[in-house]
């Protein structure tokens, strides 16, 4: 039985490390407040992300009906999509290690900052 339960975290583990982090920040256009967590997002992910992680960017001024669908109440909000457990992160995302935490990062800075732009899809802007 302990043998099955190891292998079935394993498992699981392999398949949580196999889905690219994605997530998506809400935005009210050129705010100070949501340009600071642009680039707040930008750098933390940038350091301690994977390559392959997918940022969309989208201003609820351009797409109203995704503050809709999406129930949010404050802006800017940063949404993990994946992998699970979804996450939901309010303000301009500034305390580093709150967002690492939330986020499921490692606070050690990754050796592929400067390879990671090449192998990364851009941030996608929404809407502007």
């Amino acid at each position: 039985m302990p043998r099955d339960s190891i292998r079935e975290f394993e498992r699981a583990a392999s398949e949580r490390a196999s889905v690219p982090l994605t997530l998506r920040l809400f935005v009210a256009g050129n705010t100070s407040s949501s340009v600071r967590a642009v680039a707040n997002i930008k750098r933390i992910c940038e350091r301690h992300a994977r390559p392959g992680y997918v940022l969309e960017v989208i201003d609820v001024f351009q797409q109203p009906q995704h503050a809709r669908d999406d129930q949010l109440v404050v802006i800017p909000t940063l949404v993990k999509v994946s992998p699970p457990p979804e996450r939901r992160l309010v303000g301009d995302l500034g305390e580093e290690e709150k967002v690492l935490r939330a986020l499921g990062l490692d606070s050690t800075p990754t050796t592929h900052r400067r390879d990671a732009k090449a192998d990364q899809a851009p941030a996608k802007r929404t809407g502007r």
